[in-house]
């Protein structure tokens, strides 16, 4: 029945734009297009601007985040953090996939912007927004709560912590 009644409508709405156009002249048609098309251009290009080249990802990212959770808990965009953190890591010299669990660095080699950069903090933030963020990224690496190792991950979160509440905080 509710098909029925989408299609009536559809064709009422067909019959009344096409009524339309057959008593509009061909000028004004022609501008409502242009201005249309004008519209949604400024339209798609304000769009592109904000969102930048991400614009065509988010649709798809938004489809695939409920249906992926791994085990422990960790969805996908968890994981993409938790990737984007490993993969800044070893850009730095941090972090290597060879080495084993026994892992630790003294504290004095870690910066300060990497320690920004290893929270996801920004300079000049809250004591408080630096451990909340701290407590966030440790519930999802600690090496307790998952199958896999992380302990070197969580030192170093732990150190990037410390090295912040050194140097901004004291």
């Amino acid at each position: 029945m509710n098909l029925f009644l989408i299609i009536g409508i559809l064709l009422v709405v067909l019959y009344l734009l096409l009524n339309f156009f057959t008593k509009a002249s061909s000028k004004k048609i022609a501008k409502g297009i242009r201005y249309l098309i004008f519209s949604l251009g400024i339209l798609l290009a304000l769009a592109l601007f904000l969102v930048g080249r991400y614009a065509f990802s988010i649709p798809i990212l938004i489809f695939l985040l409920p249906l992926l959770k791994l085990k422990g808990g960790i969805g996908l965009f968890q994981l993409f953090q938790l990737w984007r953190l490993i993969s800044y890591l070893r850009q730095t010299g941090r972090y290597s996939f060879r080495s084993g669990p026994n892992y630790s660095k003294s504290s004095s080699n870690i910066s300060l912007d990497e320690a920004y950069n290893i929270l996801g903090c920004k300079k000049g933030c809250s004591k408080t927004e630096v451990i909340s963020k701290y407590k966030k990224i440790m519930a999802k690496l600690h090496p307790d709560r998952n199958d896999t190792d992380t302990t070197k991950l969580a030192q170093m979160v732990s150190e990037a912590k410390e090295t912040i509440l050194k140097n901004d905080f004291n």
